[in-house]
C-alpha cells in the first residue's frame, strides 16, 4: 500500500459510515409502510402530507443538508410517470431544459418500487403553510415510488450533489427495505 492510499482508505471508510451506508439502521414504520434508514438520518417533526421527514448532514463543502420526506396519498396521486414528470419539472440542466431523468423498477422487500434519480438547478415547489425553499444550483434528487390499491407511497429526497452522491448506497439500502403491511 502506498503512502496516498494509506490515508484515502480510512477516509473513504470514515464518509461512507457518515452517510449510512454501514450506518446501523432503525425502522421506521408509518401509514401501513415500513423502511430502515441509518441512524445518522435525523428525524424531524412532519406534518400534513408528510409522513416522515428526515436530514442528513451536507459533506464538507456542500452549505445545506440533505431532506427525504416521505409523502402518502390515499387512492393515489397520479400515475408513477406523471410523478416523475413532475419531479423532473423541478430542475433545470445548463441550458433551462428539464434535465434527463433515470427511472428503473426495483424490488423492495415485498413490493415493486420505481426509483428515480435526476439533477441540476432545483426550484423546489413551495406549500402554503410550509416555509419558503429556495432554489438550489448543483442538486440531486432521489426518488421511490410504490403505488398499491390503497395508497401512493412517494419519498423524495432533495441535496447538494456532492453530498446526494454520497448517500446513493444508503438511499438504495433504503428502497431495499421497503415493506408494505399485509403484503
Amino acid at each position: 500500500m502506498n503512502r496516498r492510499t494509506f490515508f484515502i482508505l480510512p477516509a473513504l471508510a470514515v464518509a461512507t459510515l457518515a452517510f449510512g451506508a454501514d450506518d446501523p439502521k432503525r425502522s421506521i414504520d408509518t401509514n401501513g409502510l415500513s423502511f430502515k434508514a441509518p441512524e445518522s438520518w435525523k428525524s424531524v417533526p412532519a406534518s400534513g402530507m408528510r409522513a416522515a421527514q428526515l436530514k442528513v448532514a451536507p459533506v464538507d463543502g456542500d452549505e445545506f443538508p440533505a431532506e427525504l420526506v416521505l409523502f402518502i396519498f390515499p387512492g393515489g396521486a397520479g400515475t408513477v410517470d406523471q410523478n416523475v414528470k413532475r419531479w423532473q419539472q423541478q430542475f433545470k440542466d445548463a441550458d433551462g431544459n428539464p434535465p434527463k431523468i433515470e427511472s428503473k423498477a426495483l424490488k423492495g422487500k415485498n413490493v415493486e418500487v420505481t426509483r428515480v434519480e435526476t439533477a441540476g438547478h432545483y426550484t423546489p415547489t413551495n406549500f402554503p403553510g410550509r416555509p419558503v425553499e429556495p432554489e438550489r444550483d448543483n442538486a440531486r434528487l432521489f426518488g421511490a415510488i410504490v403505488v398499491t390499491e390503497k395508497a401512493g407511497y412517494f419519498f423524495k429526497m432533495v441535496g447538494p450533489d456532492k453530498t446526494m452522491t454520497a448517500l446513493k448506497p444508503a438511499f438504495n439500502e433504503l428502497i431495499e427495505s421497503i415493506e408494505i403491511e399485509g403484503k
